[in-house]
């Protein structure tokens, strides 16, 4: 931020010197974000099945880094519940004699995923995803988020090949519960949901986890699972490891899973929260800020991340106005670590795993599935595909899986939205818009214009379109205007061929216009311009409508020349 001085030079006015006068609000904000953000990164370890530790390492390095490096200044970089489910879905992470290292290579390789796509600048790419499969997939992480926290909730490690049977396998024996972590699960959620209305707000939830903890203690219910179970926690900052390159291949395809629903979440915060200057954030570089905070993440022993919508939302909500709030909460979490690890080992996990189940819950939109449900047959099936899926295979195929059906829809859509209409020119200038013949009548002028994409799936819905021709067609014109039209492929180019020679077939013409150099180039290399003549192909110039005016007042001169008796004079 700049301003002038009375003497006329420009002075450069200091970040910081803008970041005192926000420093009280962005301070209060970044205390709430850090402080909810500690039982919130264990319980995202916890519910990726790996060392809860590595999910409150990854809130506190990614949302330092994605702080000063990403475009949006409000985006919170933490782990998201999606990503955790994928992580716990991954089977390179159980199936090697190093899971620890394994997780950290996967965060690294996510992040170059990540920081590939911004540098390629493919956050446009991300529209072609439909949202038929971001509701069905998101929905559906809601309920595995809760499935598969129902061992830690209940006490009772049922047995299946996927969280749905597990589910089941606990619901038919209500005897093999844990009564007491069940308890502590229970009362957790209760809190929260009453707590949350109070002053304390999203402070609840840290409030809420703190108290049954404590009642665990003073009950002396010593077979409730707490954090020490899984091994003592540090009173110190992470120290720096190197990812293991053998395992590179076997993570490359959950790594790309990662980083797309990472991006996808991300582009979400970008799309809905502007700078404090009014502007939107650069969607590719918020790509290079996720990818950079997973990077780093990853070297100091941290699980992979993404933007967190719900995060984002809470550092808004508290008061943030510039990224200083993300600062001040990595460090009220590296003070949280440092001294307060001790405390942090006495939280009871069936705690976590009730404030889990109720995000999970929270995370399922019964609106947005009706919404999609009620648009058309093919978003149905897509929703219930993507659904299916994303509860009964691993995440990380699920992922993939929506992102075909994604571009499957997209061709499925664009193919069936195209339309051809007639243009009929007056004289007095108009041009009256109406259907297209069936059939080519003879001796007629017929003017084509085609809307929607113009691409090889369409290419049937086109050849469909255009009037039939016969032999009581002869003598005729069809003029194709392809005005706006900057590329056609060789299943149009076809098309185009085959029309062409049906009309000469009965002595009628096909003319194109508007037609620029490129497809100009396309129409030589096919041999569609030797077919029909050089001179039936009008370019287009600045001048809307005129080259098609010339072109209909050609074509009727040489119908007219054709309805005329031998021997008689033009």
């Amino acid at each position: 931020m700049a301003s002038w001085s009375l003497a006329g030079r420009r002075e450069v006015k200091h970040p910081f010197a803008q970041w005192r006068s926000t420093l009280r609000s962005d301070a209060a904000a970044g205390l709430v974000l850090g402080v909810v953000s500690v039982p919130d990164g264990l319980a995202a370890g916890l519910l990726a099945a790996v060392n809860p530790l590595s999910g409150l390492y990854a809130y506190l390095f990614g949302t330092f880094t994605g702080a000063l490096v990403t475009s949006s200044s409000f985006m919170a970089i933490q782990a998201t519940g999606a990503m955790a489910i994928i992580v716990a879905d991954v089977p390179a992470l159980h199936a090697t004699s190093d899971p620890q290292r394994a997780l950290f290579t996967l965060a690294i390789l996510t992040g170059i995923t990540m920081v590939l796509a911004g540098l390629l600048r493919l956050g446009a790419a991300l529209r072609f995803v439909s949202n038929a499969v971001i509701v069905g997939f998101i929905s559906a992480v809601g309920v595995n988020i809760v499935l598969g926290q129902l061992a830690t909730f209940t006490g009772y490690r049922a047995s299946g090949v996927n969280r749905v049977i597990r589910a089941l396998n606990t619901v038919i024996h209500p005897g093999r519960l844990h009564y007491q972590t069940l308890g502590v699960g229970i009362a957790t959620i209760a809190l929260i949901l009453v707590l949350e209305r109070t002053k304390l707000g999203p402070l609840g939830l840290v409030v809420a986890v703190i108290m049954t903890s404590v009642g665990v203690a003073l009950l002396g219910w010593s077979h409730v699972a707490v954090l020490d179970d899984l091994g003592a926690i540090p009173r110190s900052l992470p120290l720096p490891v190197a990812p293991s390159l053998r395992l590179v291949p076997v993570l490359i395809v959950p790594a790309v899973a990662l980083a797309f629903v990472g991006l996808v979440q991300g582009a979400a915060i970008t799309a809905n929260y502007t700078n404090p200057d009014g502007s939107y954030p650069d969607a590719s570089r918020d790509f290079v800020g996720q990818g950079a905070a997973n990077v780093v993440a990853g070297v100091f022993q941290g699980m992979p991340v993404g933007g967190s919508l719900s995060a984002s939302s809470l550092n808004k909500a508290a008061g943030a106005r510039t990224r200083l709030s993300l600062v001040i909460a990595s460090m009220v979490m590296s003070v949280v670590i440092v001294a307060f690890g001790g405390v942090v080992g006495h939280i009871a996990m069936p705690a976590l795993a009730g404030l889990l189940m109720l995000i999970g819950f929270r995370t399922i939109k019964p609106a947005d599935m009706v919404s999609v449900w009620k648009t058309g047959a093919v978003q149905k099936a897509v929703l219930v595909t993507t659904f299916v899926l994303t509860m009964l295979i691993a995440l990380q195929y699920a992922v993939l899986v929506g992102v075909g059906l994604s571009v499957i829809l997209h061709v499925v859509r664009q193919s069936n939205q195209v339309t051809i209409t007639r243009w009929q020119l007056n004289d007095d200038g108009d041009v009256i818009e109406g259907a297209p013949p069936a059939s080519l009548a003879s001796n007629d002028v017929v003017v084509l214009q085609p809307y929607g994409s113009l691409f090889f799936a369409a290419a049937p819905t086109f050849e469909a379109a255009l009037p039939a021709v016969d032999q009581a067609s002869s003598h005729s014109v069809v003029i194709l205007r392809l005005r706006g039209r900057s590329d056609l492929g060789t299943t149009f180019m076809d098309v185009l061929r085959r029309y062409a020679e049906s009309l000469l077939a009965v002595e009628s013409k096909f003319v194109i216009v508007s037609a620029n150099a490129r497809i100009q180039e396309q129409l030589a290399v096919t041999g569609i311009t030797r077919l029909i003549g050089a001179s039936n192909i009008y370019e287009g110039d600045e001048r809307v409508g005129a080259t098609l005016r010339r072109a209909y007042q050609d074509a009727r001169s040489w119908v007219d020349d054709h309805e005329r008796p031998e021997g008689t004079a033009g």
